[in-house]
């Protein structure tokens, strides 16, 4: 067991997180933006849309920096990032395996790459629509209510462009891979342990650790200065992913045994008495573990559960 979770989904996890971490910490956006409520808004629904494509993380590396510049003269700006965490940190990635971890760890089980943009686009497009309007109008109201602002401070050149463009062809690898990884199906595989680990997947995460070199060989460190950029974050979340990654293994295995096992009173709960899953009640059950426990491993309980 210990040897599946490592090999099978903590791995690949870290591989993929780290390749969207390095690749989009490669790119900085510069320009003097000026945070009005428009321009905040836009750069928080371009946001939720790039979340599904590079990630929540490339997605949160790549713009967190240029909105907190954008609004360094605002006097009320926490909810600025209060609302990016909820658009583009989370609800944007629901679309793809590439967006959010959970998905990703679903995709490595064997779920379909579009299944969920097939699936959830109109309710993700509804989320995130009604979180953009109430941010738009909060945001209003703390614009207006600070009246006229000073010129940005932030002594940018005036020019919106990008450096370490490069990155975006590398980002575009990294798509390609886990993409690659979901179509291509072969027999040759490695075991290790009694965990299968098929040639595709082996394929995906040495490719995404050769994007991670390449990346960091090419991006100027200038780029890495002005982003910021260094291993700390990428650092607590492995080890905060390894703990509960391995500690969620007996959690599965309880939940396995059915409603006769430690845990039959939640399997009871989630399923209906014809023995199916209960979509209102796995609605509300995933929504409260997530938020103290992560998504990701919230995904692999109740997946492995229903």
């Amino acid at each position: 067991e210990l040897v599946h979770v490592l090999l099978g989904e903590y791995v690949p996890f870290i591989i993929l997180l780290t390749a969207l971490f390095v690749v989009a910490g490669g790119i900085f956006i510069r320009g003097n933006l000026h945070g009005s409520p428009g321009l905040n808004t836009g750069l928080l629904a371009i946001g939720a849309v790039l979340a599904s494509l590079m990630g929540t993380t490339g997605a949160s590396m790549l713009l967190i920096r240029p909105l907190i510049r954008a609004n360094d003269n605002r006097v009320h700006k926490a909810h600025v990032v209060v609302f990016f965490i909820f658009i583009v940190s989370n609800v944007g990635g629901s679309l793809t395996p590439l967006g959010d971890p959970p998905l990703f760890l679903g995709f490595l089980k064997g779920v379909e790459f579009f299944w969920t943009v097939g699936h959830i686009l109109p309710e993700t497009l509804s989320a995130v629509g009604v979180l953009l309007a109430l941010f738009w109008l909060i945001d209003s109201h703390y614009y207006r209510k600070e009246g006229v602002l000073k010129v940005d401070p932030t002594p940018d050149t005036p020019r919106i462009g990008f450096d370490g463009a490069a990155n975006f062809v590398l980002l575009g690898g990294v798509v390609g891979l886990v993409l690659l990884s979901g179509i291509w199906k072969s027999p040759v595989q490695l075991e290790i342990y009694g965990t299968p680990i098929g040639l595709p997947g082996l394929v995906r995460d040495v490719g995404l650790i050769a994007i991670v070199l390449a990346s960091l060989w090419i991006t100027p460190g200038k780029v890495h200065a002005d982003n910021q950029f260094g291993w700390g974050p990428m650092a607590e979340v492995a080890k905060l992913f390894a703990g509960i990654f391995l500690t969620i293994v007996p959690v599965i295995a309880m939940l396995k045994a059915g409603t006769d096992g430690p845990f039959g009173a939640i399997v009871r709960a989630v399923t209906r008495p014809d023995g199916q899953p209960d979509p209102a009640m796995y609605f509300w059950a995933t929504g409260a573990l997530s938020s103290f426990l992560d998504n990701a491993p919230t995904y692999l309980v109740f997946f492995n559960s229903a």
